[in-house]
Formats: C-alpha cells, structure tokens, sequence
C-alpha cells in the first residue's frame, strides 16, 4: 500500500486508495486458495499482465461500489462520488504494480505468461530493498497527500 499512498498524494481525487487497494486483494486471492488447498501454481495467471488485466476489471467492477459504501460510511452518510475513470485507473494501477513489486521478489512469477516464462524483473532489487521501498514511499505519501490537499485547495481558491 506504500506506493498507492505516494499516489493518492500525487494525484489526490484521480485516484481512488479505495480501489487501489481492493485490487491488491483480488490479486491476491489465486495464492491465498492455492496456500489454502495446497493445489496449483502460487503465483499463476493472477500473477502476469494479462491475468492482472482482468483482474483489474473485476476489481474496478466491484470496487467502485465497494469504495462507495466505504467512502459513504466514513462521510457519514454523504454520497462522495467516484468515476468509473477513476476507479479503472486506480485498479489498473492496483494490479500492474502489485505483478511489477511481486515479480522482483519471487522466481516462481512470470510476468509476460503465457508468451514468455521469462522474469526479467527478477533480483533487479532484493526483497529488503523493495520493502524498503514501499516503507519509504508510503511514509512520502502520508506526509505529502494532506500537504498537497491544502495547496491544491489553496490554489483553486
């Protein structure tokens, strides 16, 4: 999620956390069945950019609605809206960076599948510097989301 907050800081009401984050869970789902039922390939066709293209439909299909009620609850009742624009763009961007981050990390994901089982993004980082990556950018996106709120809305005043 360190990235997606260094995103929503960047592109404030473009980009939906919401979304974003229901699709790192949807991606997510093909490993935790295959961890829970011991059968298949951990990291499978969820885990390439075709499988993650899909994904990203499903996700922003149900995560627009699911963002709504979320945001509805924490407005207290407001509707705040969200465009299906918005909504396609944070889960495409959910899902490309969740096989991008992944594929650094583990050698069982092949990101171009089923046209390469090449990962030629393997080991470009170690999984301690991708952490820290996230760590990193995440702390960035928490500092800078409520400053670029302030000025964005300084601006448009």
């Amino acid at each position: 999620m360190g990235p997606g907050l260094l995103i929503k800081a960047l592109l404030q009401g473009s980009f939906s956390l919401l979304v974003f984050g229901w699709a790192q869970i949807v991606m997510d789902l093909q490993p935790l069945l295959v961890l829970l039922t011991g059968e298949g390939h951990l990291h499978g066709f969820s885990h390439t950019l075709l499988g993650a293209s899909l994904l990203a439909v499903v996700a922003a299909l149900s995560g627009r609605y699911l963002a709504g009620l979320g945001l509805w609850a924490l407005s207290q009742g407001q509707t705040v809206p969200l465009s299906w624009r918005v909504t396609f763009i944070s889960a495409f961007i959910g899902t490309y960076s969740h096989v991008l981050l992944d594929a650094l990390m583990h050698a069982d994901l092949a990101p171009f599948a089923p046209f390469s089982l090449v990962n030629p993004w393997l080991s470009l980082l170690s999984v301690t510097q991708v952490h820290w990556f996230c760590l990193i950018a995440g702390l960035i996106g928490i500092t800078l989301w409520p400053l670029m709120a302030y000025w964005l809305g300084k601006r448009t005043r």
